[in-house]
C-alpha cells in the first residue's frame, strides 16, 4: 500500500474518533458543537506549515462552517500538527463571494465554498455542486470517483489556479421558504427569491427574480421584504436561522439541488509547493469530511424536521404539479445551455449526462423502488 492510499484509509476510519480528539462534543437536537479543546501537537521535529482558509459561510455555521474546520481539524490530526490551516468564516477576510479570487490570486491559500458560485466564471461550474434534477449526494461522488468527474473538475480549476476537493455535501435540499402559499406556476410571476447557482436561473424561467444573498444575510432580508422567499440548505440549517418565522410555507423536494457538493478549493502553486505527504493528507482529510457530511446531514435534517413539525406546526408541501412539469423542461434546456458554453463545458455536460444515464437505472430502478415499497410496507410515519 503506498503512503498517498494509506492516508485516505487512515481519513476515512478516523473519521468518527476526530471529534473528541478535536474539541467537538454532541448536543443532542443542536447539532455538532466546537468547544474548547486544542489542536493537535506539532510534531517534534520541523515548525507547522501554515495556511488560511476563506469560507462562505457565516461563523460556527452548522454543518457548512463546521465542514471547513473539520477539514482543517482532520488535516492538523494526520500530519500531527504539522499542516495548521487558519479558517475563516465569510466577511472576516473577504466576502461570501469573494473568496474564489482571493485564492485565484493567491491573496489566501485556499477557500470552502460551493463551486456553482462561479458560474459567472464558467458555466459549467454549477454541475460540480448542484443542477436541477441532477445527482443525489451518492450519485456525485459516483460520477467524481469512477466517472470522470475529478479529472474535469480539475481541468477547469487549473483555468483558474485552483485544485478542487469535494469537501462536504449537504444532500438533498428543500425547495425553500415562501411568504405565500403557492398553488400554480402563476404565483411565481413578479416573485423575489433567494436562490444561487442554476437554481437561480430556473425560477427566472419560471417567471421569478433570483436574488444572490449569502446565508448570513438571508433572514433579515426576508424579515425586510427584499425578497418573498429563499432557500438554502435543509430543515437542520434552516431551523437555526429562524425562516419558518417570517415564510411559513416549505416546499419540497428541492429539485434544484438533490445533492449539494460543497468544495475545497487550493491555489495550484500553493498546492504543488507543499509535500506530497502534505497534499496527500489535505485529499485525505476533505475525502473523510465529504463521507463525514453526508451522514450528519441526513440525521440531523431528520432531526429539525420532526422539530419544524412538532414544536412550529411545519410540514413540507409539494409543488404544485405545473410548476414541476415547467421545472423539469427548463431544468433540460439549461443544461445544454451550460453545455454549449465551450469545448471543456461540452465535455463536462457530456460526462455528467452519460454518468447519470448510467447510474439511473440502479438508483432509481432499485434504490428508488424500495423507498416507495417501503412506505407502502410500513406506512407513511
Amino acid at each position: 500500500m503506498d503512503r498517498r492510499t494509506l492516508l485516505t484509509s487512515v481519513a476515512v476510519g478516523a473519521a468518527a474518533g476526530i471529534g473528541a480528539g478535536f474539541g467537538y462534543t454532541q448536543v443532542a437536537g443542536a447539532g455538532t458543537q466546537r468547544v474548547a479543546g486544542p489542536r493537535a501537537r506539532a510534531a517534534a521535529t520541523g515548525a507547522a506549515l501554515r495556511l488560511n482558509m476563506v469560507t462562505s459561510w457565516p461563523k460556527n455555521m452548522p454543518g457548512l462552517g463546521e465542514a471547513a474546520e473539520r477539514v482543517a481539524a482532520t488535516a492538523a490530526e494526520l500530519s500531527g500538527g504539522t499542516l495548521d490551516i487558519k479558517v475563516y468564516a465569510a466577511g472576516e477576510l473577504v466576502g461570501a463571494f469573494e473568496v474564489f479570487d482571493a485564492v485565484a490570486t493567491g491573496a489566501a491559500d485556499m477557500y470552502h465554498a460551493a463551486d456553482y458560485y462561479w458560474q459567472g466564471k464558467h458555466a459549467a461550474y454549477p454541475f460540480f455542486t448542484a443542477v436541477p434534477f441532477g445527482m443525489t449526494a451518492m450519485e456525485q461522488l459516483a460520477w467524481i470517483d469512477y466517472g470522470g468527474g475529478r479529472q474535469l473538475w480539475e481541468e477547469l480549476g487549473a483555468q483558474f489556479g485552483i485544485v478542487p476537493m469535494a469537501a462536504a455535501n449537504s444532500c438533498h435540499q428543500t425547495g425553500g421558504w415562501f411568504k405565500r402559499e403557492l398553488r400554480s406556476l402563476s404565483d411565481f410571476r413578479g416573485l423575489k427569491m433567494r436562490i444561487p447557482g442554476i437554481g437561480g436561473e430556473l425560477i427566472r424561467r419560471l417567471g421569478g427574480a433570483a436574488v444572490a444573498i449569502p446565508g448570513g444575510e438571508i433572514f433579515q432580508s426576508l424579515q425586510s421584504g427584499v425578497i418573498d422567499a429563499a432557500e438554502f440548505v435543509g430543515p437542520w440549517n434552516d431551523l437555526g436561522l429562524g425562516f419558518y418565522r417570517e415564510a411559513p410555507f416549505y416546499y419540497g423536494p428541492g429539485i434544484h439541488e438533490p445533492g449539494a457538493m460543497l468544495a475545497l478549493g487550493v491555489n495550484k502553486r500553493v498546492f504543488e509547493g507543499l509535500s506530497a505527504e502534505h497534499q496527500g493528507i489535505l485529499r485525505a482529510s476533505c475525502r473523510a469530511v465529504n463521507d463525514w457530511s453526508i451522514g450528519e446531514f441526513t440525521w440531523r435534517n431528520a432531526e429539525a424536521l420532526g422539530v419544524l413539525a412538532r414544536d412550529h406546526g411545519i410540514r413540507i408541501r409539494p409543488f404544485p404539479n405545473d410548476i414541476m412539469a415547467a421545472a423539469a423542461n427548463i431544468s433540460r434546456e439549461i443544461w445544454a445551455e451550460a453545455g454549449a458554453s465551450d469545448a471543456l463545458g461540452r465535455r463536462i455536460y457530456e460526462s455528467f449526462t452519460n454518468a447519470m444515464g448510467t447510474l439511473r437505472p440502479w438508483t432509481e430502478g432499485v434504490e428508488g423502488r424500495y423507498y416507495a415499497l417501503r412506505q407502502t410496507a410500513l406506512g407513511q410515519d
